[in-house]
C-alpha cells in the first residue's frame, strides 16, 4: 500500500524546521514560515544533533590556519574586529569621516554587565576585545583541523562567532568551552551557549561529553532559547551609573542584576549576578 500522506499541519511544521536548519547553516539567510513569519529552532534541539566525541590533540595548531587576524572577508573595506566594534558599540565615533575605524564607543559588555567606554589607541584599545565565541584552539580541537583554509577563515570572522568583551576577562577565559568557563554574568548565559551550538552546528564541529552536559545544564534553565542564526546591533545605551548601593537603593532600582543597567561587579559583592540585593 503507498505511503499516507502527512497530515497538512505536519507537512508545515517540517517546512518551519526546514526553514530554520537552513537558517542557521547558511549566514545571512532569514528563518522564514509559510505565512511570512520568523521561525526559529531551539538550542537544546539542536545541540542534541551536535556529536560527542572526545577532545582531539591540539598538536598542529597556529592560528594562521584560521586566516589572517580580522581579514576583510566581507570585501566592505573595514576589517573584521572593527566591523563588530561598529555592531556591539554605540555612540561610535571614527577615526575620519569614513565610517570604518572605530575611535570611540560605549559597550553595554554582555559578558561581565559592565558598561566600557572604549577609546581607540595603543595603551587602551585593548579594554575592549572581540572573542570567539567558540575558540579558534577549542575547535581545532573538535573537527576544524578537518575543514578547508577557507571555512577556518570563514568560522574565525564569522559575526555570528565574534562577540566584543572586558579585555581581561577575554583573557580569563582563553580557549575555554562550556563545561570550563561561562560568563560572569549570569543572565546572558543562555544566549552565549545558545550561540555556540550555533556556531559548532554551523561548521559541523562536535563537543566533548563534559561541554555537552554543561551546555544542557545551561540551556535547561532557559526551555526555548533560540539557536540564533545572527546577531542584531546593539540598542542605544543609556550609561547609568551608581556610586553605592545606596544611591540605586535611593533611585529605586536595586536589586541590579547582572546586564542590567547600573549593574556592575563593584556592586555586587557575592559574584551572583544581583547587585544591592541586601
Amino acid at each position: 500500500m503507498p505511503e499516507p500522506m502527512p497530515a497538512p499541519g505536519t507537512r508545515w511544521t517540517a517546512a518551519v524546521v526546514l526553514s530554520a536548519l537552513l537558517a542557521l547553516f547558511t549566514p545571512g539567510l532569514p528563518a522564514v514560515a509559510a505565512d511570512g513569519s520568523t521561525v526559529a529552532v531551539n538550542a537544546a534541539d539542536v545541540l542534541e544533533t551536535l556529536p560527542v566525541k572526545g577532545r582531539a590533540p591540539k598538536t598542529g595548531y597556529e592560528r594562521s590556519l584560521f586566516g589572517p587576524t580580522w581579514a576583510d572577508v566581507d570585501q566592505n573595506g573595514c576589517d573584521t574586529r572593527n566591523d563588530i566594534l561598529r555592531r556591539d558599540l554605540t555612540e561610535v565615533t571614527y577615526t575620519t569621516s569614513v565610517p570604518c575605524t572605530v575611535k570611540t564607543g560605549v559597550l553595554a559588555d554582555p559578558y561581565t554587565g559592565t558598561v566600557i567606554n572604549f577609546v581607540r589607541g595603543t595603551t587602551t584599545s585593548s579594554a575592549v576585545q572581540i572573542d570567539h565565541v567558540v575558540a579558534l584552539s577549542d575547535a581545532w580541537q573538535k573537527g576544524a583541523r578537518q575543514l578547508t583554509t577557507e571555512q577556518r577563515t570563514a568560522f574565525a570572522n564569522d559575526p555570528l562567532n565574534l562577540q566584543a568583551t572586558d579585555g581581561p576577562t577575554n583573557q580569563q577565559k582563553g580557549d575555554g568551552d562550556a563545561a570550563t568557563w561561562l560568563p560572569p554574568a549570569k543572565a546572558f548565559r543562555c544566549e552565549y551557549v545558545a550561540r555556540q551550538v550555533s556556531v559548532k552546528a554551523r561548521y559541523s564541529l562536535w563537543v566533548t561529553q563534559a561541554e555537552h552536559d554543561a551546555m544542557a545544564g545551561v540551556l535547561g534553565s532557559c526551555p526555548g532559547q533560540p539557536a540564533p542564526a545572527t546577531v542584531a546591533p546593539a540598542a542605544a545605551t543609556t550609561v547609568v551609573y551608581y556610586a553605592n548601593c545606596a544611591e540605586a537603593v535611593a533611585a529605586g532600582a536595586a536589586p541590579l542584576y547582572a546586564g542590567s543597567a547600573g549593574y556592575r561587579a563593584g556592586l555586587d559583592g557575592d559574584g551572583d549576578g544581583v547587585a544591592c540585593e541586601g
